[in-house]
């Protein structure tokens, strides 16, 4: 207990740590740049996680890392702590962080991106934190490329493979209509339908076979759940 008295006393009276508090200073601004730039593009996609959020976390994370470095260099009664305790629960935090964004309603799963976003952000302030900035940076230029040049690819593909829809209606007159109705206003395209009944569950199961981007498949998806007339959506 003395000896960590005495290295905060140190630390606060600048005789050895003003150069580490300026170090630390200039890692949490680049951690305020480099998550800000991912936070950018996020938030520019109107995804839920945006420019705060991954500012946060990555500042957040190079700080604890910072912290996990320098508490695991001290030596308290003879013993030399462990460097990686602190920063090892960085990335169960993130994992709680992740799983609240992604939302799952009614078999329709949506914010995986946006979870391994925020997983990948959490390793980029970790990188800052201990000091590898070339990677930290090379590794926020590469989720920049992923987020930004890859989604025209992946609505591409996706135009062209059509997605099917399984969706199961409650006994109501006319919903299957309604229920197309609103995926057509999404913009999508539907290519084939089919209708089945499901004795067990009473009620009917519509095959939709439909063609979009990824965006108006996930309007369609978020405009169908919530009708008091669905009672499952499942997307393959």
């Amino acid at each position: 207990m003395q000896t960590i008295i005495e290295w905060l006393g140190t630390w606060i009276n600048g005789d050895s740590g003003a150069g580490l508090r300026l170090d630390l200073l200039a890692r949490l601004a680049l951690a305020v740049v480099l998550g800000g730039a991912i936070g950018w593009e996020r938030e520019a996609s109107s995804k839920p996680a945006g420019l705060r959020t991954n500012i946060l976390i990555c500042v957040g994370a190079a700080l604890f890392t910072d912290l996990s470095i320098d508490f695991g260099g001290l030596v308290v009664e003879g013993a030399v702590r462990d460097p990686s305790r602190i920063a090892a629960q960085i990335i169960t935090g993130i994992g709680f962080l992740g799983a609240g964004t992604i939302i799952q309603a009614r078999g329709t799963v949506t914010g995986l991106t946006t979870a391994a976003t925020l997983w990948v952000v959490a390793g980029i302030g970790m990188s800052v934190g201990s000091g590898s900035y070339v990677e930290a940076v090379a590794a926020t230029l590469l989720v920049l490329l992923v987020l930004v040049l890859l989604a025209p690819m992946e609505n591409a593909i996706a135009r062209r493979r059509p997605a099917h829809f399984r969706i199961v209606l409650e006994p109501v007159a006319g919903a299957g209509e309604m229920v197309e109705e609103e995926v057509l206003k999404a913009g999508l395209l539907i290519t084939r339908r089919r209708i089945e009944k499901d004795a067990k569950l009473r009620s009917v199961i519509l095959h939709l076979w439909v063609r979009g981007s990824p965006k108006d498949i996930r309007v369609a998806q978020e405009r169908s759940v919530v009708r008091e007339d669905v009672a499952g959506f499942y997307t393959d």
